[in-house]
């Protein structure tokens, strides 16, 4: 199995303390696809603001159905959702 180190919320400063907290706000917690870009607080933004694009942009698709892909790629992938 790989292990990748990541920050925990109460040792995150600067940025990524801010993310963190986004996160938190959001969602009530930091879920572990943002903890394991946390070394990296700017790809973690930078990610977090191609989410924000993708799932929230202009679109042909839904919102349903962009969050059903989602869903159906991260099924396929073994991954939780």
């Amino acid at each position: 199995m790989s292990w990748i180190g990541t920050v925990e919320l109460a040792s995150a400063r600067g940025k990524l303390r801010e993310l963190y907290d986004a996160a938190v706000r959001r969602a009530g917690r930091v879920f572990q696809i943002l903890r394991v870009q946390s070394v990296n607080p700017e790809a973690l933004g930078a990610s977090l603001e191609l989410y924000k694009t993708l799932m929230h942009g202009p679109s042909p698709l839904s919102r349903r159905e962009r969050e059903m892909l989602a869903v159906v790629v991260s099924r396929t992938n073994h991954c939780h959702y």
